[in-house]
């Protein structure tokens, strides 16, 4: 096995193993670390939403478009069950200032080319059923989709093993190696892995691997906690998020802070994965590195959970978990070559974006290497 390459990928989850991919698909000689295993981080601990709504026209909205396209053959590309589901989305809103909000964003998106459009309750409860009478409405997009996060991952990894790269789990790129102010490669505790470019896509611990060159990149873990159910017959015919998740992520200014759900930054997003359990999250809280779900954030999430879907109070939670999201002040991934370090790529900063953004990240950042 050799200890030199021309790409570096640190970090397996969903962007890293899509980066690996598409650089040893364009004939890149590439090796992929990561101190865990394929997707044992925050790649195993989210959604696995594919949601145009939730994105602002400009760059985050025009990314997340190409990738939903990419993703619509993805699972044959690979020759990996990826699970995707073409289900669509809607964004349901709760008084009639969330709609107002809704509406000014989705004027914007319609403006960009998204095939969104905003339907009264009645409507709404036409294609799901089981959203409740008192709801205002809901924000509705057919190009919203659904994947399996861990599969994203091992399929982008295998299909790149097959293609020639190394895959290395259970290494921890300690640090960057320097010369002459070029980045060449990073240090193991295995020892010292030779490449002509190094690409940082390790999400929530992406600034600790360039702290050591005076590199401040701000990303900070934001903690998501989520809910698991009982498999269940079919009961969802969309992934679902409310408009809270928007205001919280979007307009954090409009949150009542004396709200246990708006301190928490409580907004439902549910999908029922393809073994017929829910996954009902999530809090979006500043807690460090802690990954500890708390009782007053599982409560959080039920209590909102019921108030948007009534019949989630019959149903039995399983298990709970949480996962840490890179969150960055302007809402946007680190996506590009540094300039105080060349020889280096950041691919990282996705928040709760990085799986709807997996596939044209691994693309773009193929791209950089040419």
């Amino acid at each position: 096995m050799s200890n030199a390459a021309e790409v570096i990928v640190v970090g397996g989850g969903v962007i890293g193993s899509s980066v690996a991919y598409y650089a040893t698909k364009a004939g890149r000689k590439v090796i992929l670390l990561d101190r865990g295993d394929i997707a044992a981080g925050t790649s195993s601990a989210c959604d696995g939403f594919i949601i145009l709504q939730s994105k602002n026209p400009g760059p985050h909205l025009d990314l997340a478009l190409e990738s939903a396209a990419m993703y619509r053959t993805l699972s044959a590309e690979l020759d990996y069950d990826l699970e995707y589901m073409p289900c669509g989305g809607m964004v349901v809103a709760e008084t009639e200032k969330q709609a107002a909000l809704l509406r000014g964003l989705i004027q914007k998106q319609q403006a960009a080319g998204l095939s969104v459009e905003l339907l009264p309750i009645a409507e709404a409860r036409r294609s799901e059923p089981l959203l409740a009478e008192e709801l205002w409405g809901a924000a509705y997009c057919q190009e919203d989709a659904q994947v399996n996060p861990i599969r994203v991952a091992q399929g982008f990894a295998q299909a790149a093993r097959r293609l020639g790269a190394q895959i290395r789990t259970g290494v921890e790129a300690k640090g960057l190696l320097v010369e002459n102010g070029k980045v060449c490669g990073v240090q193991t505790a295995e020892g010292a892995l030779r490449a002509d470019y190094v690409v940082n896509a390790a999400g929530v611990w992406a600034p600790e691997l360039v702290a050591a060159h005076g590199l401040q990149i701000p990303i900070q873990p934001r903690r998501g906690q989520i809910l698991v159910t009982e498999p269940l017959p079919s009961m969802l015919r969309h992934v679902l998020l409310c408009a809270c998740y928007l205001i919280a992520k979007h307009h954090p200014e409009e949150l009542d802070p004396n709200e246990r759900q708006h301190r928490l930054g409580v907004g439902l997003a549910v999908e029922q994965t393809a073994h017929g359990g829910l996954l009902v999250g999530s809090t979006r809280e500043f807690a460090g590195f802690d990954r500890r779900t708390t009782l007053a954030g599982i409560e959080a999430v039920a209590q909102h959970a019921r108030r948007i879907l009534p019949a989630l109070a019959n149903v039995n939670v399983i298990r709970t978990f949480s996962g840490l999201r890179p969150y960055t002040p302007t809402g946007l991934p680190f996506l590009g070559p540094v300039a105080e370090l060349p020889g280096l790529i950041m691919a990282a900063g996705h928040e709760g974006d990085g799986i709807a953004l997996a596939p044209v990240t691994g693309k773009k950042v193929a791209e950089f290497l040419k």
